[in-house]
């Protein structure tokens, strides 16, 4: 069947104005409060905090048989009323996630191949090559633009991008860990 670009334009007007119809005679608001009211039945409620910005949103965490069960913005905190950004309203994923890895995984230099390793051995293996890393480059000393020596005390070797997915404190030490080696290379994924 050919189809003109008239003939879409009519064809889909139709079918948006058919579904936009036939969306106000459903009212679904009673069936997704009888699913949220199932999904959060005896489960036990919990007041916490977003953990992803300074904004502080208040969050209600359901948990059930030691699991949770649902994240929702809680309707008592007076700056959003129960509103979540995306990323608030996605917290559930930082627990209940099946792709997210929970153990450590290596691949060795030219291998195509993944293995799992103690978590121990990965902080100790890091830990190893930042320091060798900083003591090949880690630069004292340099001459300025009038010649004279001055103290510098950088690392230009090493770059390090923050994660979107750490709190703010978090993000505070891993600044205040980058500065401490002397790290010039410092970025957060938020601003990338």
């Amino acid at each position: 069947m050919s189809l003109s670009r008239r003939d879409f334009l009519k064809f889909g007007s139709a079918s948006a104005a058919g579904v936009a119809v036939g969306a106000r005679a459903l009212d679904l608001a009673p069936v997704e409060a009888a699913a949220t009211a199932l999904k959060i039945k005896e489960a036990k409620a919990f007041h916490s905090v977003c953990p992803y910005c300074a904004v502080g949103c208040g969050q209600l965490i359901y948990a059930k048989d030691g699991k949770i069960v649902d994240i929702e913005g809680d309707p008592d905190t007076p700056h959003t009323l129960g509103r979540l950004c995306p990323k608030g309203a996605a917290t559930i994923q930082l627990s209940n996630n099946p792709l997210r890895p929970t153990k450590a995984l290596y691949r060795a230099a030219g291998s195509d191949t993944w293995e799992e390793k103690p978590l121990e051995w990965m902080y100790d293996e890091i830990a190893k090559r930042y320091h060798a890393t900083r003591e090949k480059h880690f630069i004292e000393r340099e001459k300025g633009k009038d010649g004279r020596e001055v103290t510098v005390n950088r690392l230009e070797a090493i770059g390090s991008l923050g994660s979107a997915c750490i709190d703010n404190e978090e993000c505070y030490l891993l600044t205040k860990f980058n500065r401490l080696l002397g790290l010039v290379y410092h970025e957060h994924q938020a601003r990338v």
